[in-house]
């Protein structure tokens, strides 16, 4: 096979209409090889090419007579010298870090590891010889266009934003009106009863868990398991065939851009669960996949001396982004989804990891400087989750805008008040005004902050009700994986019951939740399967199970329907009403000379909060209101923006609270909204003819003002 000099970039294996361009970074290495196959059932290679130039650390060829569908990966040589951070091993076949399809995945083996795997405690000082091409993956080479046609980002503007975070699989497996070739899959998302439950519900945009190309741990593939929430990446460029209902992997490409396109189409915007922070390779003693055979010193962060790997995630490894062509990775890889996947932006795991230069985390690292001056990247929905588990890590409240960030302290807060932990009501206010404590500083407002009281790492919405322990014994695990600490209660038994009393407690803190969530200033996120009453059966840490305990049951009882009828109603509320979706903190005063202000703080008895009443101990009720016609913004026509005003009146204790209405203020009736207390959806607005409103324990009330009439 004939092969020119090329060029240096695009980086991968790139098919221009005549021929495939390779080229391949490699700052430490010697020599490159392409490697192709036959067929992707060949265990070994057909044909080795040594690609013959290198300019800038890349190797790269051109290849006249190589086609799509070609299947390919690397082999690279050079020193293995693992205590100054070099594993260079010929011996292993290495995935292409920008292959757009994954022709064929992992089978572990022994071989895929970079040294042998029972040679003592410094095995990893060992290389080991064996050929890992017969249990590599391997890329292709594609071509595949696509016709976009009319495709249009809904473009929704963040305060007017309701997150859905879903699985692929988990969301769609068990839909009975989704055709059976395709449920678990990215064509099963784009059909109407998916889509069509999405738009009824009024979320704007799908939170997608991790479809980029993962692999599964070799523990998890030793117990039959695996890794079914897809945080394991090893290929950045590549939609996981696992989702997809065709095995063309062109077409799989192609499937998710259809998702993409359908869900444009009813006015939703895709967000994808992205995994920069490490890789699937593990640590030092881990396989040699892709980068640590490519240049490992370049890719990740090295402890002092380059022997082990630093491990900021959790997972054995972090991705070194500081590194200029790290950086260039991953910013290839997120203009790549923006730009020819049409994905609307991305939430960012473990994102303090991308900020560390060597240890610390930095500010000012050139991560962020990159990302705001990227003409893609900086203008779709940037999410940051705001922690890692390396010194320091914790960082909510601390991203720089434009992004928002996952705020653990809302869901810490929220959960605690409801649960009935004493002195929480003034964290609570906080919270649910947008936490400005966290990100008033600056130019950030309330959008900075996405809340959340569930995530799919986690106890789901019903279990969070139903559980005080976590039960991980389906993990194989002895339980010992997964948080310790939930912030959950169990109304009075542990797990199913039949207890009417209980359950009717479940149902009422449920209300209570998710009412407080997406009445809370911030973008809320809701997780697919709570409005449906999912339960994990108390399992928080359920990322090996795909099966009947992460697939969604679509076939909820008559209380689960009601409760998608509170969701729904709640979702149109906060839509209607400016005064929940603020884009500006409130100030505590008014906009003018002489209205009221923009927020109060009442008590039962009508009056403002006092400090002194704050810093109650036992306070656990927390009355809140909102003055509609004191938004300081105006709307996209530059009209000021008028609503509704409204009483938010909580109440988290054991025993009823009467509030006064007639005090705030005098000259105005009210109209209940909604009461947690009662079930079933709520029904049309109710005029209230009393000066006084009983919220029950354990419940809350929204109250709308209205003109105060005397008939």
């Amino acid at each position: 096979m004939r092969i020119w000099p090329g060029r240096p970039f695009p980086l991968g294996a790139t098919w221009d209409g005549h021929g495939v361009n390779v080229a391949l970074f490699s700052e430490s290495g010697e020599r490159a090889e392409l490697c192709l196959f036959d067929s992707l059932d060949a265990d070994r290679e057909s044909t080795r090419i040594e690609l013959p130039e290198r300019t800038d650390g890349v190797f790269h060829g051109y290849l006249p007579d190589l086609r799509p569908g070609a299947a390919y990966g690397f082999r690279v040589h050079g020193p293995f010298d693992p205590v100054r951070g070099l594993r260079f091993n010929p011996a292993k076949l290495l995935l292409d870090p920008y292959a757009r399809a994954i022709g064929r995945g992992v089978r572990w083996h022994d071989a895929l590891l970079g040294s042998p795997a029972h040679s003592g405690p410094d095995r990893d000082l060992v290389r080991d010889g064996r050929d890992s091409a017969p249990y590599a993956p391997r890329g292709l080479v594609v071509d595949a266009p696509f016709e976009w046609g009319a495709d249009r980002r809904p473009e929704t503007p963040w305060h007017r934003t309701v997150i859905y975070e879903a699985h692929v699989k988990g969301l769609t497996k068990r839909h009975p009106a989704v055709p059976p070739a395709l449920r678990g899959t990215y064509a099963a998302l784009a059909t109407e009863p998916i889509v069509g439950h999405l738009r009824s519900l009024g979320v704007t945009a799908v939170e997608l868990l991790p479809v980029h190309y993962h692999v599964d741990e070799p523990a998890l593939a030793r117990r039959g398991q695996v890794n079914y929430w897809g945080y394991n990446t090893l290929g950045y460029f590549a939609p996981d065939p696992r989702y997809a209902a065709t095995r063309d992997p062109v077409g799989v490409i192609n499937e998710f851009r259809a998702m993409v396109k359908a869900l444009h189409a009813a006015g939703i915007e895709v967000l994808l669960d992205v995994v920069y922070n490490h890789t699937a390779e593990g640590s030092e003693t881990g396989p040699t996949l892709s980068f640590r055979g490519i240049d490992n010193r370049a890719y990740y962060h090295l402890a002092e001396g380059g022997r082990r790997c630093l491990d900021f995630a959790g997972t054995g490894n972090s991705l070194n982004v500081g590194h200029p062509w790290v950086l260039q990775l991953v910013l290839d890889s997120l203009r790549y989804w923006v730009a020819e996947m049409h994905v609307d932006g991305f939430r960012f795991d473990l994102a303090s990891v991308l900020a560390r230069a060597g240890r610390e985390v930095e500010w000012q690292s050139t991560f962020f400087d990159t990302v705001h001056q990227d003409p893609v990247v900086s203008r779709v929905k940037l999410i940051a989750e705001p922690w890692d588990v390396g010194p320091g890590g914790y960082r909510v409240g601390r991203f720089p805008a434009p992004w928002s960030e996952w705020n653990g302290l809302y869901r810490d807060v929220v959960r605690r008040f409801w649960r009935g932990n004493p002195g929480m009501a003034d964290d609570f206010a906080t919270r649910i005004s947008g936490s400005s404590d966290l990100y008033g500083s600056g130019s950030r407002g309330p959008t900075a902050s996405v809340n959340f009281v569930t995530a799919h790492d986690g106890f789901s919405l019903a279990d969070l009700v139903s559980y005080e322990r976590k039960h991980n014994e389906a993990n194989l695990e002895g339980n010992r994986d997964g948080i310790e600490w939930n912030d959950s209660w169990n109304c009075g038994a542990e797990g199913p019951t039949d207890d009417p009393a209980i359950l009717a407690r479940r149902a009422r803190e449920r209300r209570n939740l998710v009412t407080t969530l997406l009445l809370s200033q911030g973008v809320p996120m809701l997780v697919a399967g709570d409005e449906l009453g999912h339960s994990q059966q108390g399992n928080n840490n359920a990322y090996c199970q795909d099966n009947e305990m992460t697939w969604l049951d679509w076939s909820p009882g008559p209380e689960d329907a009601a409760f998608v009828e509170l969701v729904r109603f709640v979702v149109r509320l906060r839509a209607r009403e400016p005064v929940f979706h603020r884009r500006h903190f409130f100030r505590g005063r008014s906009s003018t000379a002489a209205g009221p202000k923009d927020i109060y703080w009442l008590t039962p008895a009508g009056r403002e909060m006092t400090d002194e009443e704050w810093a109650t101990a036992d306070l656990r009720t927390v009355g809140v209101g909102l003055v509609g016609n004191q938004i300081p913004e105006p709307d996209e026509r530059g009209r000021p923006i008028t609503g509704g005003s409204f009483l938010l009146l909580f109440n988290a204790a054991d025993t009823p609270v009467e509030y006064r209405l007639d005090a705030f203020p005098r000259q105005h009736g009210w109209i209940r909204v909604l009461d947690t207390a009662r079930d079933g959806p709520p029904g049309r607005g109710v005029r209230l003819r009393a000066s006084r409103y009983r919220v029950e324990a354990h419940a809350l009330a929204v109250l709308r003002m209205a003109p105060f009439s005397r008939s």
